[in-house]
C-alpha cells in the first residue's frame, strides 16, 4: 500500500507498519465536524427541556431500565415469567415511542439523534483520516519446497471447492491432503506431525480457527512456518493478520510472494488458540449438539439454568486480579480494539504477548439495567490485559470453547501466550488491517479538532 511507513526493531527482524498517507487536514475538518454535531445534539436536548420538561427524559430512560429489565427475565425464567419478560421487553421502547410522540417530542428526539449519528460518523471518519489503517510488514519471506496443506471441503460452507483451492496449491508445489468428512474424524495435529517429520517446510490450513489453531501449534513446535488460507466461516485469525477473507485463493499467493510475520500463539492446558477461550455460559451451550442446528432455541432452552443460583460459577486469576463467581470468562489472545469483541472484531497487534480478558457476572434485573445504561462500566463487566489466566471452579471438568470448538478441560484451566512464537507466511499484496471500530475517545477528537492530537 502507498503511504508512510514507520519501523521499529522487535526481535532480529525489523516489523514495520505502512498504511495510506494520512491526511491531516481531512481529519482536523471531521473532527470539527463531530464536535459541532455533538455540540448541536446538546443545545437540541436543552430546547427539549424547555419545550416538554424533564418528564420525557426521564421516561427514555425508564424505558430502557424495564426494556433490560425485561430482557434479563426472558434469558433467566422459564413459563409465564418469560412470557411477560418478552412483553416488557417489546412494550417498553413501544410505549416511550407512543409517549413522545404524545407529546410532540418525537421531532426533538429524531433530530438529536440524527446529529449525534452524524457525530459519530465525523468521529470515526476522523479517526481513519489520521491514518488508522495500516499493513503490518515483517521480513522477506522464503519460497518454500516442501509445502504442506491441508484442507477442510465443509469448512465455510464449501470454500474450498468453489475457490479451486485444491487445484492452485497443487500447480504452486504444495501437497494438500483434503480431510475426510463423512468418515471418522481426522487427527490433523498427528496429520501434520507427519508431515514435518517427511520433509515439509511448511504447513498450512484451509478451515476454521479451530483447525488452524492446531497445525499452528505443530508448525510452531517444529520452527516450521505456517500458511493461513481463509476459507473457514468468521476467519477472525486471516483478519486480523491482513488477509483476504472475500478471495481465500489470494492466501495462497505467499507461496510465490509472501513475507514472514512473528505473531503470538496462545495455550490453554497446552492446547494452542489463536483467537479466543470462552468459559461459563457460552461454553455451556455450544456443547450441546443440537446447538449447531438450532442456536436460539437451545442459549433459550438453557440459560435460565446457567444464569440462575444453581448455575455454575467461575473463579478466575487474571494477573493480580482475583474475580470470583463469574458468569463467563472470555480470554482472546492478544487483546480486542474495544472492550467487546463482536463489536470490535480486531485486534490491532498480535504480537503483544497479552492476553485480553472479558468476564461477565449479571445475577440480577438490577444488574442487567445498569450494564444496558452504563454499558462498558457496569460493575458487572470486568476488563483485563494480562500475560497468565487461571480459571476454576467446583467441578473437576468444565466446558470450555476454543476457538468455536467444545471441549472439556480438567480444572483448573490455565491459558498463557508463547510471545512470537508463530512464523506466519503471508502474502506481500494483501488489503491489511482496516481502522479498529473503537469508542470514540472525545478528548482525541477535541485536540485533533484544535490541531493538538499526535
Amino acid at each position: 500500500m502507498p503511504g508512510r511507513a514507520a519501523s521499529s526493531r522487535i526481535g532480529p527482524e525489523v516489523v514495520r507498519v505502512t498504511g495510506r498517507r494520512p491526511s491531516r487536514g481531512a481529519a482536523r475538518f471531521l473532527a470539527r465536524c463531530a464536535l459541532v454535531a455533538l455540540a448541536a445534539v446538546v443545545a437540541v436536548l436543552c430546547l427539549a427541556l424547555v419545550d416538554v420538561g424533564a418528564l420525557v427524559f426521564v421516561a427514555g430512560i425508564a424505558g430502557l431500565v424495564l426494556s433490560a429489565v425485561g430482557l434479563w427475565w426472558l434469558l433467566s425464567l422459564r413459563g409465564l415469567p418469560r412470557l411477560l419478560g418478552a412483553l416488557l421487553a417489546v412494550a417498553a421502547p413501544v410505549a416511550v415511542l407512543v409517549y413522545y410522540i404524545w407529546r410532540g417530542v418525537w421531532v426533538w428526539a429524531l433530530l438529536a439523534l440524527a446529529l449525534y449519528g452524524l457525530a459519530l460518523v465525523c468521529g470515526r471518519a476522523a479517526m481513519r483520516a489520521h491514518g488508522k489503517a495500516y499493513v503490518v510488514r515483517g521480513s522477506a519471506g522464503r519460497r518454500p519446497r516442501q509445502p504442506f496443506v491441508i484442507m477442510n471441503p465443509r469448512s465455510g460452507g464449501g470454500k474450498v471447492g468453489r475457490f479451486g483451492l485444491v487445484e492452485k496449491a497443487e500447480r504452486l508445489g504444495a501437497r494438500v491432503h483434503v480431510l475426510d468428512t463423512e468418515g471418522g474424524g481426522t487427527d490433523v495435529e498427528e496429520l501434520a506431525r507427519e508431515a514435518a517429520a517427511n520433509g515439509a517446510d511448511l504447513l498450512g490450513v484451509a478451515g476454521g480457527d479451530g483447525t488452524q489453531a492446531l497445525v499452528a501449534g505443530v508448525a510452531a513446535e517444529h520452527g516450521l512456518p505456517f500458511l493461513v488460507i481463509s476459507a473457514g466461516t468468521r476467519n477472525h485469525f486471516a483478519m486480523d493478520l491482513g488477509l483476504d477473507r472475500t478471495d481465500p485463493a489470494r492466501c495462497l499467493d505467499a507461496l510465490t510472494d509472501g513475507e514472514e510475520l512473528r505473531v503470538d500463539l496462545a495455550m490453554v492446558n497446552g492446547r494452542p488458540f489463536v483467537n479466543t477461550v470462552s468459559f461459563g455460559a457460552y461454553a455451556d451451550i455450544v456443547q450441546q449438539p443440537e446447538y449447531r442446528d438450532a442456536k436460539a432455541g437451545t442459549a433459550l432452552a438453557l440459560l435460565p439454568d446457567l444464569l440462575g443460583t444453581e448455575g455454575r460459577r467461575l473463579d478466575a486469576a487474571a494477573g493480580e486480579k482475583l474475580l470470583t463467581g463469574q458468569q463467563a470468562v472470555l480470554v482472546t489472545n492478544n487483546p480486542y480494539a474495544a472492550p467487546d469483541p463482536l463489536a470490535a472484531g480486531l485486534r490491532p497487534r498480535l504480537d503483544r504477548g497479552k492476553l485480553g480478558v472479558i468476564a461477565v457476572r449479571v445475577e440480577s434485573a438490577a444488574q442487567a439495567a445498569d450494564l444496558a445504561v452504563r454499558g462498558e462500566r457496569a460493575q458487572g463487566v470486568v476488563f483485563a490485559t494480562v500475560r497468565g489466566v487461571e480459571v476454576t471452579a467446583p467441578d473437576d471438568v468444565i466446558p470450555v470453547a476454543v476457538d468455536g470448538e467444545a471441549l472439556m478441560l480438567p480444572t483448573p484451566v490455565v491459558c498463557t501466550v508463547r510471545r512470537r512464537a508463530l512464523r506466519v507466511l503471508v502474502p506481500r499484496t494483501r488489503p491489511g488491517t482496516v481502522a479498529p471500530a473503537s469508542p470514540l475517545n472525545w478528548r482525541w477528537i477535541t485536540a485533533l479538532a484544535l490541531g493538538r492530537a499526535r
